[in-house]
Protein backbone atom coordinates (compact mmCIF):
# COMPACT_ATOMS: atom_id res chain seq x y z
CA UNK A 1 0.00 0.00 0.00
CA UNK A 2 1.56 3.32 -0.68
CA UNK A 3 2.45 5.90 1.48
CA UNK A 4 0.11 9.13 0.95
CA UNK A 5 1.78 11.05 3.24
CA UNK A 6 4.56 11.18 0.33
CA UNK A 7 5.89 13.62 -2.36
CA UNK A 8 5.48 10.05 -5.01
CA UNK A 9 2.02 9.91 -4.10
CA UNK A 10 1.18 13.61 -4.61
CA UNK A 11 2.97 13.44 -7.30
CA UNK A 12 1.05 10.75 -9.03
CA UNK A 13 -2.16 12.03 -8.17
CA UNK A 14 -1.34 15.47 -9.69
CA UNK A 15 -0.40 13.66 -12.80
CA UNK A 16 -3.53 11.80 -13.22
CA UNK A 17 -5.86 15.06 -12.09
CA UNK A 18 -4.61 17.05 -14.60
CA UNK A 19 -5.68 14.47 -17.20
CA UNK A 20 -9.30 14.08 -15.69
CA UNK A 21 -9.67 17.90 -15.10
CA UNK A 22 -9.46 21.09 -17.68
CA UNK A 23 -6.66 23.29 -17.24
CA UNK A 24 -8.43 26.19 -15.65
CA UNK A 25 -9.65 22.98 -12.47
CA UNK A 26 -6.10 21.99 -12.84
CA UNK A 27 -5.19 24.94 -11.63
CA UNK A 28 -7.70 25.60 -9.08
CA UNK A 29 -6.75 22.23 -7.75
CA UNK A 30 -3.00 23.40 -7.33
CA UNK A 31 -4.31 26.89 -5.69
CA UNK A 32 -6.15 25.01 -3.29
CA UNK A 33 -3.83 22.33 -2.19
CA UNK A 34 -1.01 24.75 -1.96
CA UNK A 35 -3.62 27.11 0.32
CA UNK A 36 -4.90 24.86 2.08
CA UNK A 37 -1.46 23.76 3.17
CA UNK A 38 -0.59 27.28 4.34
CA UNK A 39 -3.70 27.66 6.51
CA UNK A 40 -3.08 24.25 8.05
CA UNK A 41 0.62 25.72 8.92
CA UNK A 42 -1.38 29.07 10.24
CA UNK A 43 -3.86 26.96 12.17
CA UNK A 44 -1.58 24.03 13.72
CA UNK A 45 -3.59 21.67 11.56
CA UNK A 46 -1.71 18.56 9.36
CA UNK A 47 -0.42 19.74 6.37
CA UNK A 48 0.08 16.96 4.50
CA UNK A 49 -3.62 15.97 5.04
CA UNK A 50 -4.81 19.51 3.65
CA UNK A 51 -2.33 19.07 0.91
CA UNK A 52 -3.14 15.82 -0.65
CA UNK A 53 -7.14 17.31 0.39
CA UNK A 54 -6.94 20.37 -1.00
CA UNK A 55 -5.46 18.43 -4.34
CA UNK A 56 -7.95 16.28 -4.62
CA UNK A 57 -11.04 17.96 -3.54
CA UNK A 58 -12.34 18.46 -7.62
CA UNK A 59 -11.21 14.80 -8.18
CA UNK A 60 -14.71 14.62 -9.88
CA UNK A 61 -15.36 17.92 -11.31
CA UNK A 62 -14.76 16.83 -14.93
CA UNK A 63 -18.28 15.26 -14.79
CA UNK A 64 -21.09 17.17 -16.44
CA UNK A 65 -24.75 16.76 -14.65
CA UNK A 66 -25.79 13.66 -15.78
CA UNK A 67 -22.72 12.11 -15.89
CA UNK A 68 -21.79 13.36 -12.12
CA UNK A 69 -25.54 11.56 -11.67
CA UNK A 70 -24.18 8.39 -13.24
CA UNK A 71 -20.87 8.35 -11.42
CA UNK A 72 -22.85 8.39 -8.47
CA UNK A 73 -25.19 5.55 -9.57
CA UNK A 74 -22.14 3.51 -10.56
CA UNK A 75 -20.53 3.75 -7.21
CA UNK A 76 -23.77 2.75 -5.38
CA UNK A 77 -24.29 6.14 -3.93
CA UNK A 78 -28.04 6.59 -2.83
CA UNK A 79 -28.86 10.47 -2.77
CA UNK A 80 -32.17 11.94 -1.65
CA UNK A 81 -33.97 13.35 -4.56
CA UNK A 82 -33.00 16.93 -3.23
CA UNK A 83 -29.19 15.99 -4.18
CA UNK A 84 -30.28 14.43 -7.49
CA UNK A 85 -31.50 18.09 -8.29
CA UNK A 86 -28.76 19.81 -7.55
CA UNK A 87 -25.86 17.47 -9.33
CA UNK A 88 -23.29 20.56 -9.54
CA UNK A 89 -22.52 19.30 -5.42
CA UNK A 90 -22.20 16.29 -5.88
CA UNK A 91 -18.60 16.02 -6.96
CA UNK A 92 -17.35 16.12 -3.51
CA UNK A 93 -19.55 13.24 -2.58
CA UNK A 94 -18.58 11.02 -5.31
CA UNK A 95 -14.56 11.69 -5.44
CA UNK A 96 -14.54 10.85 -1.45
CA UNK A 97 -16.39 7.59 -2.04
CA UNK A 98 -14.19 6.68 -5.25
CA UNK A 99 -10.83 7.88 -4.15
CA UNK A 100 -11.73 6.04 -0.93
CA UNK A 101 -11.89 2.89 -2.57
CA UNK A 102 -9.27 3.46 -5.25
CA UNK A 103 -6.69 4.37 -2.76
CA UNK A 104 -7.98 2.74 0.44
CA UNK A 105 -4.30 4.58 2.22
CA UNK A 106 -6.19 7.59 2.48
CA UNK A 107 -7.55 8.18 6.08
CA UNK A 108 -10.84 9.47 6.80
CA UNK A 109 -9.95 12.64 7.47
CA UNK A 110 -8.41 13.22 3.91
CA UNK A 111 -11.91 11.80 2.36
CA UNK A 112 -13.99 13.64 4.93
CA UNK A 113 -12.62 17.08 3.91
CA UNK A 114 -12.83 16.31 0.15
CA UNK A 115 -16.78 15.56 1.07
CA UNK A 116 -17.58 18.43 2.78
CA UNK A 117 -16.10 21.14 0.54
CA UNK A 118 -19.59 21.95 -0.79
CA UNK A 119 -22.04 21.59 1.17
CA UNK A 120 -20.40 21.80 4.70
CA UNK A 121 -21.84 20.26 7.65
CA UNK A 122 -22.50 20.51 11.50
CA UNK A 123 -19.49 19.00 13.04
CA UNK A 124 -16.59 20.05 10.76
CA UNK A 125 -13.01 19.58 11.61
CA UNK A 126 -10.25 21.66 11.63
CA UNK A 127 -9.54 19.82 8.26
CA UNK A 128 -13.02 20.13 6.70
CA UNK A 129 -12.75 23.66 6.94
CA UNK A 130 -9.63 24.32 6.02
CA UNK A 131 -10.40 22.75 2.68
CA UNK A 132 -13.52 24.43 2.78
CA UNK A 133 -11.87 28.07 2.95
CA UNK A 134 -9.23 27.55 0.51
CA UNK A 135 -11.39 26.60 -2.17
CA UNK A 136 -12.80 30.14 -1.56
CA UNK A 137 -9.71 31.73 -1.16
CA UNK A 138 -6.86 30.45 -3.60
CA UNK A 139 -4.99 32.65 -6.04
CA UNK A 140 -7.33 32.34 -9.01
CA UNK A 141 -10.38 33.60 -6.75
CA UNK A 142 -11.14 37.35 -7.70
CA UNK A 143 -13.77 39.57 -5.77
CA UNK A 144 -13.74 42.06 -2.80
CA UNK A 145 -15.43 40.21 -0.54
CA UNK A 146 -12.94 37.70 -1.44
CA UNK A 147 -9.77 39.63 -0.87
CA UNK A 148 -11.43 40.97 2.75
CA UNK A 149 -11.38 37.50 3.44
CA UNK A 150 -7.66 36.62 2.40
CA UNK A 151 -7.10 39.68 5.02
CA UNK A 152 -8.20 37.35 8.20
CA UNK A 153 -6.06 34.64 7.69
CA UNK A 154 -3.92 34.22 10.87
CA UNK A 155 -6.30 37.17 12.54
CA UNK A 156 -9.42 35.75 12.86
CA UNK A 157 -10.01 31.90 14.43
CA UNK A 158 -10.13 29.05 11.99
CA UNK A 159 -13.85 28.81 12.89
CA UNK A 160 -14.90 32.30 12.42
CA UNK A 161 -13.04 32.37 9.10
CA UNK A 162 -15.27 29.59 7.82
CA UNK A 163 -18.34 31.19 9.21
CA UNK A 164 -17.31 34.31 7.40
CA UNK A 165 -16.96 31.92 4.03
CA UNK A 166 -19.91 30.17 4.75
CA UNK A 167 -22.43 32.97 4.68
CA UNK A 168 -20.20 34.24 1.32
CA UNK A 169 -21.03 31.14 -0.31
CA UNK A 170 -24.44 31.00 0.86
CA UNK A 171 -24.73 34.90 -0.63
CA UNK A 172 -23.50 34.56 -3.67
CA UNK A 173 -25.70 31.87 -4.34
CA UNK A 174 -28.70 33.97 -3.43
CA UNK A 175 -27.27 36.40 -5.62
CA UNK A 176 -26.84 33.81 -8.49
CA UNK A 177 -30.51 32.29 -8.05
CA UNK A 178 -29.17 28.71 -7.61
CA UNK A 179 -31.25 26.59 -4.51
CA UNK A 180 -30.44 26.62 -1.27
CA UNK A 181 -29.66 23.26 0.04
CA UNK A 182 -32.19 22.61 2.83
CA UNK A 183 -29.44 22.32 5.75
CA UNK A 184 -27.83 25.78 5.31
CA UNK A 185 -30.03 26.96 8.06
CA UNK A 186 -29.09 24.08 10.49
CA UNK A 187 -25.42 24.20 9.80
CA UNK A 188 -25.57 27.63 10.12
CA UNK A 189 -27.10 27.03 13.73
CA UNK A 190 -24.94 24.77 15.29
CA UNK A 191 -21.94 27.51 15.35
CA UNK A 192 -23.95 29.84 16.57
CA UNK A 193 -23.82 29.40 20.25
CA UNK A 194 -19.89 29.52 20.50
CA UNK A 195 -20.01 32.15 17.52
CA UNK A 196 -21.82 34.34 19.69
CA UNK A 197 -19.93 33.90 22.71
CA UNK A 198 -16.44 34.73 20.87
CA UNK A 199 -18.88 38.18 19.64
CA UNK A 200 -20.05 39.13 22.91
CA UNK A 201 -16.62 38.84 24.48
CA UNK A 202 -14.73 40.53 21.70
CA UNK A 203 -17.29 43.65 21.55
CA UNK A 204 -20.14 44.22 24.28
CA UNK A 205 -21.95 45.86 21.08
CA UNK A 206 -21.58 43.85 17.75
CA UNK A 207 -22.34 44.87 14.30
CA UNK A 208 -24.77 41.42 12.69
CA UNK A 209 -22.51 39.74 9.62
CA UNK A 210 -23.31 41.90 6.37
CA UNK A 211 -25.16 44.90 7.67
CA UNK A 212 -23.07 48.46 7.20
Amino acid sequence: MADWRSEEFYEARRAELEDRVGPHRFKHSLGVSETAASLARIYGADETAARVAGLLHDWDKGYDDPGILARADELGMELTDELVAMPRVLHGLTAAEALGREFPELPPEVLAAIERHTLGDVDMSDSDMIVYIADALEPGRKGKTVEKLRKQVGKSNLRELFLDVYAYWVLLIMERRHPMYSRTTEIWNSYMPEQEVFLSEANPDPIPWGRP
